[in-house]
């Protein structure tokens, strides 16, 4: 099993992800459900190609985390 990180952005009209670890695997949706959805028929997709061209799947080495900035205005 594989495990990466992805990133989901809220554009206009739609969603688009993406994952830092799988450069040029991206997929978009109307919602982010269907973003996250075809992000990862994008991703099984991407890792099964490099599988079959014999070529090395990346490590997962990214990862996310919230920060907190307290307000300055109070």
């Amino acid at each position: 099993m594989y495990r990466f990180l992805i990133v989901i952005e809220k554009a206009h009209d739609n969603y688009s992800a993406y994952s830092p670890d799988l450069p040029g695997c991206v997929a978009t949706g109307k919602t982010r459900d269907q973003a996250t959805r075809n992000m990862y028929e994008a991703m099984e997709l991407h890792v099964r190609g490099l599988l079959e061209d014999k070529l090395p799947i990346p490590k997962s080495r990214s990862f996310a985390e919230y920060v907190a900035i307290p307000s300055a205005a109070q």
